[in-house]
């Protein structure tokens, strides 16, 4: 059976383009008659805004978009992520690395995504231990439900990347390859701006023997400066008395043209008229699409 989540971390309310990936990754699977599951990315703490999480809860009931099984949290599977990191070592992928982050932007060369670690403690540590990395080779190459073919060259683009810090504490690669596994997730439908993470992602599930889901990334909300939705470029959180009108907004942003009729509709009537317009089929290939004016203005 097909199986889809949504995994929002708790550093603040839900905004436009949460619902934009709640809502994509729920009808990607519901139309398939699969099982939608939530986790809560609670794993950096100190990111945790106290009574978040209560208020995505409420946000995703008001919109009608119901979770399957009990809600999973990062932060109660340690054990989990632990396992993960020693299967790695017991697998000689993995090595102690003193090197920080200000240090690689200072020498390394540059690449897509930052600096490219250079391997410099592949062969032994001279300094304090910061993080473990993961021994990168190869080139990677997947589908993706929208944007086609995507391929990197791990190694020579990105280079080794870190899976835990010296105290194992997991990073976001190897916490969410981690977590697919344990959830049974099939598909993975959220941003386009984790469309890179993907590559690390994939090499880590290949190198635990995880059965690779499939993944699809949708548009990403931006502001008037062309800034995607966050925290920190102030986006405005949803509103509890406009759930009908965001719904309906979300459904326009997924390029399903719902009827001015159902603008104002029930939630519940918004979503079985999404199921019936089969998927995601109609969603344009772009990596960012403007937030909606009617949210803008919030």
């Amino acid at each position: 059976m097909p199986v889809g989540r949504f995994a929002p971390t708790p550093s603040g309310d839900l905004h436009f383009g949460s619902l934009v990936g709640a809502l994509g990754s729920y009808l990607s699977v519901k139309v398939k008659g699969g099982i939608w599951r939530l986790r809560i990315d609670d794993l950096d703490q100190p990111r945790v805004v106290p009574g978040a999480v209560d208020r995505i809860l409420v946000a995703l009931e008001q919109l009608g978009l119901e979770w399957d099984g009990p809600v999973l949290y990062q932060s109660a599977r340690l054990g989990a992520y632990r396992a993960g990191i020693e299967a790695l070592e017991a697998q000689g992928w993995i090595y102690p690395c003193s090197c920080s982050r200000k240090d690689l932007s200072a020498t390394a060369p540059q690449g897509p995504e930052g600096p490219i670690y250079p391997g410099t403690c592949r062969t032994g540590m001279a300094g304090t231990l910061r993080s473990y990395r993961v021994r990168t080779q190869g080139r990677i190459t997947w589908e993706d439900g929208l944007y086609g073919t995507q391929a990197l060259d791990l190694n020579t683009e990105v280079g080794d990347f870190p899976v835990c810090r010296f105290d194992r504490l997991p990073s976001y690669h190897l916490a969410t390859v981690v977590d697919e596994g344990l959830d049974g997730i099939t598909e993975v439908v959220r941003g386009a701006d984790l469309l890179t993470s993907t590559f690390r992602q994939l090499y880590l599930l290949d190198r635990l023997g995880q059965t690779r889901p499939a993944y699809l990334h949708l548009p990403v909300a931006v502001n008037a400066q062309g800034e995607k939705l966050s925290k920190q470029t102030l986006a405005p959180g949803l509103k509890p008395e406009q759930a009908s009108l965001e719904l309906w907004l979300g459904l326009r942003f997924l390029d399903l043209n719902p009827p001015l009729s159902l603008r104002a509709a029930p939630v519940k009537e918004q979503l079985v008229w999404g199921l019936t317009q089969g998927g995601l089929g109609a969603l344009r290939p772009v990596k960012t699409k403007p937030l909606p004016p009617e949210v803008a203005g919030n």
